[in-house]
Formats: C-alpha cells, sequence, structure tokens
C-alpha cells in the first residue's frame, strides 16, 4: 500500500516517517487501519485513535445475520476511547485480515 493518495487524508497525516500501512478496512464512514506500528481509526474529520499494538486490551468482531458486522476495539488506557466499527460484508476480508495482523502483534508482545 505504497500510494497514500486514495487513503483519507486524517490517516495520511497521522502516518509517521517510515511507517507503513500493511491494511485497511471500510467501516462505514470510518477507516481501520494496521501499519507495521500501529492500529488506527479515522473517522471522517479525525483520527479517532491511534495506539500501538501493546495499547490495545480487547478486540471483539461479531457477526450477525443480515446486520453488518460489529468490531470493538478496547484500548489498554482509559485515556483512549474505545471504538464501535459496523463492517459491512464486503469488507469482512479486509477487517479478518486486519484482525489476524493486530492478533499477530498481540501474540508476537507475549513471546519471551
Amino acid at each position: 500500500m505504497d500510494d497514500n493518495k486514495e487513503l483519507e487524508p486524517h490517516l495520511v497525516e497521522v502516518l509517521e516517517e517510515g511507517e507503513k500501512l500493511r491494511l485497511r478496512a471500510v467501516a462505514g464512514e470510518a477507516t481501520l487501519a494496521v501499519t507495521d506500528r500501529r492500529l488506527v481509526v479515522a473517522a471522517p474529520s479525525r483520527i479517532a485513535l491511534a495506539v500501538p499494538f501493546e495499547r490495545v486490551r480487547r478486540i471483539q468482531f461479531d457477526i450477525e445475520r443480515r446486520r453488518p458486522a460489529t468490531l470493538v476495539i478496547v484500548p489498554e488506557d482509559f485515556s483512549d476511547e474505545p471504538q464501535v466499527l459496523a463492517i459491512p460484508p464486503e469488507q469482512y476480508r479486509a477487517a479478518a485480515d486486519a484482525l489476524v495482523e493486530i492478533g499477530r502483534a498481540l501474540a508476537d508482545q507475549e513471546s519471551p
């Protein structure tokens, strides 16, 4: 994902020098993004969440019939607002890929 032209302006602005965007999924009006360093939720007018993987406490992904899936991200720190995202069916694969990357990053932190 080297072409930042198609990304939301706020997402481009929050990327640090040398930080690489690995995956993203569209969640309603927001974007869930996974970089090589952290998890970012970019709303249309602001960055709702941008935390390193070690500051993610829990992620829950619920799928129901005839409704968008619900993705809940709970950060470790109370000052970071939990995020609840509606994931449409056409974005399930992108969201699942993002969850795999986040899960691997979390598992790597637990390894000795």
